[in-house]
Parts: C-alpha cells; structure tokens; sequence
C-alpha cells in the first residue's frame, strides 16, 4: 500500500516523496493536526496526506507488516477460514487483467487499475465476507446488503463458509471488476 500511497503523491503534485519530507521536516510542524493543516493548504489530502503524516511521525504498527503477517494475523482465531480467502486469491485470474491485491489491517482490498471494486474478510469465526462494488446492484438471494462495514464503498456482501462457496462468488468479482474499471 505504500508503494501505492508514494505513487499517488508523485502523480498527484508532481514532486518525489523525498521532496516533500524535506519539505515536511523544513516546516517542523508542532503535531499531526498542524502537520495536516500545512498539507491541506498545498493541495495534499486522502492517501498522500496519510503517507506524510506517517513518513513524518511514524507508521502503525501494521503498517510495518508484510501482507502475508496481516492475513495470518486476521485468520490467526480461525483457521478454518483460511482456505476459503486462500481460494477467492486463487481465483482472482479469471475475475480480471489486472486486479492488485491491497492486505490491510482487518481486510483484503482487491483493486482494478481504476479503484477498489471488492474486499474479503473474515468477518465472523464462521464466514468470510466477500463486499462487492456494482453500478447497479443485482437481483440474486446470495447477495445481502453490505452495511457500513466498508465504508459504504461495497454495494453488497457474499458470505462464505466453505471453499465450495467460492464458485458461486466469481462470476460477481468478475462483474464487480467490470463495473469498476
């Protein structure tokens, strides 16, 4: 996610990473909120403003951690699930070209070169919750309202309980995926 974070920046305000931690050290701001308020009047907000404030004042703990940390990590209490996220990553080559997976701290992103169109997690010790991002959200049994859980992001959710489960949840990634890129 940092790389990601570090080429937004440079895209966005055409300056490098290290140019704005130069910059950042220069200003010497008092605190995070100081430190947001001077980003925010040069234009630097969302994600490349996250990734000065940490560059400035330290990451988070699992920030620091490789991807495959974080998903042992949010299957460390329930095994069983394991091969169900395993299986949905497997079968990410016939939802698109180019899907990035992105690991945070409690969930998996899954992204089209244009932005996130599904995340999997393992919402409860007995389900993997795979949110999904439509245009217009389609008429099925299987698929139930996402909640607020991502941020309102996802359309819908497709819970999973076994790796079985897995088939019936391509076709929409690969929707999700198409009405995303």
């Amino acid at each position: 996610m940092r790389e990601w974070q570090v080429a937004l920046l440079e895209r966005a305000t055409g300056h490098t990473l290290a140019t704005w931690n130069a910059s950042v050290r220069e200003a010497d701001p008092a605190d995070e909120a100081a430190l947001r308020d001077w980003l925010r009047e040069r234009g630097v907000t969302g994600y490349a403003q996250m990734l000065l404030v940490h560059e400035h004042f330290g990451y988070p703990e699992f920030f620091t951690r490789t991807g495959e940390e974080l998903i042992e990590r949010q299957y460390a209490d329930r095994p069983a699930l394991r091969p169900v996220f395993d299986a949905v990553i497997a079968r990410l080559p016939e939802v698109g070209p180019a899907v990035t997976v992105q690991t945070r701290k409690t969930y998996v992103s899954l992204l089209t070169p244009r932005r996130t169109f599904a995340v999997v997690a393992a919402d409860t010790k007995s389900r993997v919750d795979v949110g999904l991002r439509f245009a217009d959200l389609p008429a099925d049994d299987r698929l139930l309202p996402a909640g607020s859980r991502w941020s309102g992001a996802m359309t819908a959710r497709f819970p999973l309980t076994d790796v079985e489960d897995v088939d019936e949840v391509v076709g929409w990634l690969r929707q999700a995926y198409r009405d995303n890129e």
